[in-house]
C-alpha cells in the first residue's frame, strides 16, 4: 500500500466513524496500547519505552518496571553514548533497538530524549544526551533515522519541551524568554525534526510561561508544525494531559495511557456548545490513525525463515549488538604524557580508555573488556571524539 492510498484509507475510515468513538480513539486502550477500532479495521498499536533497550510488559503494567519486562539489551544511555560524539554509531544503536521492536512487534518506541541538561538533578538527565543543543540535535536525528529509516518502526521524541527539572515536574513552570527558548530549548528539537521526521513528538508535563506543553497550540502546532514541518502524531507523556479540549484545540493528538476517559465527555460537550471545532478532532484522528496503519504494517512485515537462517540471525544480531553496545559504553577521551625515552619528541597523547561489560540475558554471555591504547579503541570499536 503507498503513502498515497495508506491516506486515502485513513479519510474512509475516519467517515464511518462516530464523533463519540472519534474522541475516544484520541486516547490509549490502556497503558501501552492505542485503541482499536474492530469495525473499521483499525489495529491496536504497542508503544514501549525507551532510548536505551526496550522495555516491554506483557503482563501488569506500570511506569516504574516494578513488574518487570520481556528480555533485551540493555543498551548505555544518552549520556553515555553522546560522549562518542559519533553520529554512524548513534545511528546504528537506534537500527538496533528497531530490530528488537520489530521482533517484538512493537510500533513506536519512545525516544530518543533530547532536553537540554540545566540542572543537575533532573531526573531523566541519564536519557538526555548533552547540554548542548547542537550536540543532542545531531546524535538524536541519527538514532531516529536509524530507527526508522532501517526497520520500518517509529520513534517518539521527547520531552517537548524545557523538561529539565524534577521537583514538581508536574506542575513546575518553566519562565523562558523567546531568544532563550529557541536558541537553546527548541533547537534539539527542530533538528530533529527537519532532518529525521520521528514518528510522533511527545509533550512534556510541565508548563511553559504558563501554559502547559499538551495546551500549547504556540508550541505543538505554530512551532512544531507550522514552521518546523512536523507531519506525524503528538501523544502525551504518560499522564501529562491537563484539559482534553484545549489540547485538541493545541494539536495534542494522542492521551497516554488510556483507559480512563478522561476528559471525553468534557470534549464532547464542548463540540455541543460550539467550544472545540470538529475539524481540531478530525486532525487528530487522521494523524493518529496514519501512524497506526502506517508502523502496525511495518512491524508485520516479518520474514518467514528456515530454521538455519534463524540460528544465523540470532547469532549475528547478538554479536551486532554486543560490538555495538562496546562501541558506546564508557567511551572517555583522557590525556596521557609521555615521558623519558617513550616518546622523546611529543609531550602529549590522546588515549581513549573504556571499561566495557555487556550483558544479554536471552544468550549465555556476559563480556567485560578493558580497553587502553588510540590504536585499538580507533580500530576495534572506531571511537571518533
Amino acid at each position: 500500500m503507498t503513502e498515497e492510498e495508506l491516506s486515502r484509507k485513513v479519510d474512509e475510515i475516519a467517515a464511518k466513524m462516530t464523533i463519540e468513538e472519534k474522541i475516544a480513539f484520541c486516547s490509549g486502550k490502556d497503558f501501552w496500547h492505542t485503541r482499536e477500532m474492530a469495525g473499521c479495521e483499525v489495529p491496536e498499536m504497542m508503544m514501549t519505552d525507551g532510548p536505551n533497550g526496550l522495555r516491554k510488559q506483557n503482563g501488569k503494567p506500570d511506569a516504574l518496571g516494578a513488574e518487570g519486562s520481556e528480555e533485551a539489551t540493555c543498551f548505555p544511555t544518552a549520556v553515555t553514548a553522546a560522549q562518542t560524539w559519533n553520529r554512524k554509531l548513534l545511528y546504528e544503536e537506534g537500527r538496533a533497538i528497531g530490530e528488537e521492536a520489530k521482533e517484538a512487534r512493537v510500533g513506536v518506541v519512545l525516544g530518543p530524549g533530547v532536553n537540554i541538561k540545566r540542572n543537575p538533578l533532573c531526573g531523566r538527565n541519564f536519557e538526555y544526551y548533552s547540554e548542548d543543543p547542537y550536540v543532542a540535535g545531531e546524535l538524536g536525528a541519527s538514532f531516529v533515522a536509524g530507527m526508522q529509516n532501517e526497520t520500518g518502526i517509529g520513534a517518539s521524541l521527547k520531552h517537548f519541551a524545557c523538561n529539565s527539572q524534577e521537583y514538581r515536574r508536574l506542575q513546575s513552570d518553566s519562565q523562558i524568554d523567546e531568544r532563550t527558548l529557541r536558541e537553546i530549548y527548541l533547537r534539539a528539537f527542530e533538528k530533529v525534526v527537519k532532518k529525521a521526521q520521528p514518528a510522533t513528538v511527545m509533550c512534556a508535563y510541565n508548563q511553559i510561561n504558563g501554559t502547559f506543553c499538551s495546551d500549547s497550540k504556540k508550541l505543538l502546532t505554530d512551532i512544531l508544525r507550522k514552521e518546523w514541518g512536523f507531519k506525524g502524531a503528538v501523544v502525551t507523556d504518560w499522564g501529562a494531559l491537563h484539559n482534553r479540549t484545549e489540547a485538541f484545540r493545541a494539536g495534542c493528538d494522542l492521551v497516554m495511557p488510556g483507559g480512563s476517559a478522561m476528559g471525553e465527555k468534557e470534549a464532547r460537550k464542548a463540540l455541543d456548545q460550539g467550544k472545540l471545532d470538529i475539524e481540531c478532532v478530525n486532525s487528530s484522528v487522521a494523524l493518529v490513525n496514519l501512524q497506526i496503519m502506517h508502523f502496525s504494517r511495518k512491524r508485520l512485515q516479518r520474514r518467514f525463515i528456515t530454521f538455519a537462517m534463524a540460528v544465523y540471525n540470532v547469532c549475528n544480531g547478538g554479536c551486532k549488538r554486543l560490538h555495538l553496545t562496546g562501541a558506546i559504553i564508557g567511551s572517555v577521551p583522557m590525556m596521557y604524557t609521555g615521558h623519558g625515552d617513550r616518546d622523546k619528541n611529543t609531550k602529549n597523547h590522546l588515549y581513549s580508555f573504556s571499561i566495557v561489560m555487556h550483558v544479554d540475558c536471552r544468550f549465555p554471555m556476559c563480556s567485560i573488556y578493558f580497553l587502553l591504547g588510540k590504536s585499538i579503541i580507533c580500530k576495534e570499536i572506531w571511537f571518533s571524539p
